[in-house]
């Protein structure tokens, strides 16, 4: 997951002719970490304390690390940046955590689950990149920004078909609301807006990694096509977070 943001970062960079930030970089990766793992556990971490101890020590380690070096390359982005960042955490805190009482956490609201991911993910891996290079606001931007959301939102989608049956009811999940082979079928076209939105940069925009695009997203049909209730969840966990990694690599092994 970590690696993930990484290399979606890394790509933004790319395509805006960004020069090399290691410290966006390195927020995205160890912030992810933090995130992810303060999602994953914390209501088991409040529920049996003891148990995550015992059985959690290493990763609860892993997580204080990287909420320390998260917050050291924080210090180092500028003002605005920081308040993406700030923006993109306080909707994880919401994601996460039942603020209001009686209330559940926002992960549990009827089918919000996945916009929010999607939105975390495009302020993390494009927002907070571009405007730390102070790039301007631009048709160019907010294409890439729907690709993203659209990118995330198809990978979120084969998470939702391969835990259909282990999911709370209450979640309201895509496949739940409309079935898996109607899931499928939404994310085949959201690919399929995701490449045509490429026509539509400006007209200097290079279109050598539209070739990319296309494996990835025929790799991203494929991984939805195979996706079901009874995946191991290495199939998502590994392989379907990876295809962000492999298309990154095939950027810098092409163009480096």
């Amino acid at each position: 997951m970590a690696l993930s943001a990484f290399a979606l970062v890394s790509m933004t960079m790319y395509f805006f002719n960004i020069s090399e930030n290691f410290e966006v970089k390195a927020f995205a990766f160890f912030g992810t970490i933090v995130g992810y793992n303060f999602v994953k556990y914390d209501a088991l971490a409040r529920l049996n304390k003891i148990t995550i101890k015992k059985e959690l020590r290493l990763i609860i380690l892993l997580s204080i690390f990287s909420g320390l070096a998260s917050f050291y390359y924080f210090l180092k982005l500028q003002f605005i940046t920081q308040s993406v960042g700030v923006f993109v955490f306080v909707l994880l805190l919401l994601y996460t955590l039942p603020f209001f009482p009686n209330k559940r956490n926002a992960r549990n609201w009827k089918g919000i689950k996945i916009y929010i991911v999607s939105l975390c993910w495009v302020g993390v891996t494009v927002i907070l990149p571009l405007i730390n290079a102070k790039v301007g606001f631009t048709s160019d931007v907010l294409l890439l920004s729907i690709q993203r959301f659209i990118l995330i939102f198809v990978l979120v989608l084969i998470f939702e078909i391969i835990d259909i049956n282990t999911d709370d009811p209450h979640l309201q999940t895509v496949p739940q609301q409309i079935g898996v082979e109607k899931t499928k079928l939404l994310g085949y076209g959201l690919l399929i807006v995701l490449l045509l939105l490429e026509f539509l940069y400006e007209a200097n925009h290079d279109y050598t990694p539209l070739l990319f695009k296309i494996i990835v997203s025929g790799s991203i049909a494929l991984f939805l096509y195979f996706a079901n209730e009874n995946r191991s969840r290495y199939y998502t966990s590994f392989w379907v977070e990876a295809i962000p990694v492999f298309w990154w690599l095939m950027l810098v092994f092409v163009y480096d």
